[in-house]
């Protein structure tokens, strides 16, 4: 018997990201801008901690939150079938379910919008997250830096793909970065998708 090859499983690829080109459609766009609007605004804080002067240095955007009504229900239920695509593909883990809502979040240039290199993940509910989605809503042209980049250790830094309705997925414990905004607005949201630890 080959003891070497009971445990054998396939392999993934945990240090690296899946995306959808043009995963929405324009009138999907359309309409999440329309019903985004009815949504108030927040100022975006940092897993752990408070909207302070501190943490502008850390992140600088604001944000609103995405129920999970039945009137958002076919755009969890779409991101949560790319979340499925993405993992199947590349990763392999785990995934229960979403139990968070989508943060849609701007960054203005005029706040020296960014979100400096950090990880998803963290105490209580963050702990959960396996799998990270984001979706790009501002064309690539409506403003410049705003780079969302991965990082896989060493000189491994991934500029992910821009453009209106783009969707990139990666491993929630993956460092990433939103760059500053030096002009425009960059509208993006993302989906945390997990539901338990990892094992």
């Amino acid at each position: 018997m080959n003891f070497q090859n009971i445990f054998t499983k396939p392999e993934n690829d945990p240090q690296n990201y899946y995306w959808f080109d043009k995963g929405f459609t324009e009138q999907e766009l359309t309409k999440i801008y329309n019903d985004v609007d009815l949504i108030p605004f927040e100022q975006a804080t940092i897993i752990g901690g408070e909207s302070t002067n501190v943490d502008k240095k850390v992140r600088s955007s604001s944000i609103k939150w995405i129920p999970q009504t039945q009137e958002w229900g076919w755009l969890y239920d779409k991101l949560m079938a790319m979340a499925i695509e993405a993992n199947d593909h590349t990763w392999g883990f785990d995934l229960i379910a979403a139990p968070e809502a989508i943060q849609y979040t701007e960054y203005y240039d005029v706040a020296g919008g960014h979100y400096t290199w950090h990880q998803d993940l963290g105490t209580g509910m963050a702990s959960k997250r396996k799998v990270s989605i984001t979706v790009q809503l501002s064309d690539g042209g409506e403003y410049e830096g705003g780079d969302l980049e991965i990082w896989g250790g060493g000189d491994w830094i991934r500029q992910a793909p821009r453009g209106r309705g783009n969707v990139v997925v990666f491993p929630s414990y993956m460092m990433h970065r939103v760059t500053p905004v030096t002009k425009g607005t960059r509208r993006s949201f993302v989906l945390w998708v997990g539901g338990e630890h990892y094992k």
